[in-house]
């Protein structure tokens, strides 16, 4: 089902992000994973190109086994970074084939040869037009609750926005974030600049102070003290840090449901455990 036709739905839907493994052992324990979340019915599974901006070659493996095997709706993501016409082209044939009829149209990381990688497309907007003119596919572009970590304000971050819908995108799923206000803030923010798209809120379970560090070096994410303060005091204690991040991000998600958010887009890191018990205890 295209996303266009998902989120016309009065009910939430879930969603999960994972990653393509380097190896062929990896491959299977998230398989296994898989089995443990598909029982969540989720709307699609979304599967990065690989880390870094760098390209996975078992993307293709794990697309293939999701669509066929599992027969779970896929949303692969296409990045600017790396990415030439003939790439995109080829990778689009393959995807057809499975029956696809979603993408995840998005700039990507940066690699360190930046100068060498950016090719036919530099910006998302570009590639979501360039996908249109190729296919009849429902395409989806990341929004950015606090701002992209890039801009100079949330103003010139919401006119980019702008930019990747004009050229055809039906869907914003957002970076994760820690305080719901602020995605309340953005919806109302980008509904005042004219877009009227469906947005899906981004979750990501916190698993350990170092994930979290990560992830603030990445992007611009606001911790709640209270929240950062437990997770310091006790880093080195697992079990009470995975426990913690399952409790916060299952009242986040209670929250926003009580908004009637259109989606919840779980980034999972390849583990089932923590989404899990965050959806059974919210659903």
């Amino acid at each position: 089902m295209k996303l266009s036709e998902i989120y016309k739905s009065d009910k939430t839907s879930v969603s999960f992000e994972i990653f393509p493994p380097e190896t062929t052992e990896q491959i299977e324990k998230l398989f296994d994973e898989i089995k443990i979340l598909k029982d969540f019915n989720p709307a699609f599974i979304s599967l990065t190109c690989g880390a870094a901006g760098k390209n996975n070659e078992n993307y293709k493996t794990v697309l293939k086994k999701l669509k066929t095997d599992f027969q779970i709706d896929i949303m692969p993501h296409f990045t600017c970074m790396c990415n030439k016409k003939v790439f995109i082209d080829d990778n689009l044939e393959f995807i057809k084939s499975l029956g696809t009829e979603n993408i995840f149209a998005l700039r990507g990381d940066i690699p360190e040869d930046y100068k060498e990688n950016c090719h036919d497309f530099c910006h998302a907007n570009e590639l979501v037009e360039y996908l249109k003119m190729k296919t009849d596919f429902s395409i989806a572009v990341a929004g950015y609750p606090e701002g992209h970590i890039e801009s100079t304000s949330i103003e010139d971050d919401i006119k980019n926005l702008k930019k990747k819908i004009d050229a055809g995108a039906d869907v914003i799923i957002t970076q994760l974030f820690f305080e719901n206000d602020r995605f309340y803030d953005f919806v109302n923010r980008i509904r005042d600049f004219g877009i009227t798209k469906p947005v899906v809120a981004g979750i990501m379970p916190v698993i350990s102070l170092k994930q979290l560090e990560k992830m603030t070096k990445l992007a611009k994410i606001t911790i709640p003290q209270k929240f950062l303060e437990k997770i310091i005091n006790n880093q080195n204690d697992k079990e009470y840090i995975k426990k913690l991040g399952i409790e916060f991000a299952a009242e986040q998600c209670r929250d926003l449901l009580k908004h009637k958010v259109k989606g919840l887009h779980f980034f999972t890191l390849n583990k089932a455990y923590s989404t899990s018990q965050i959806l059974k205890n919210i659903l």
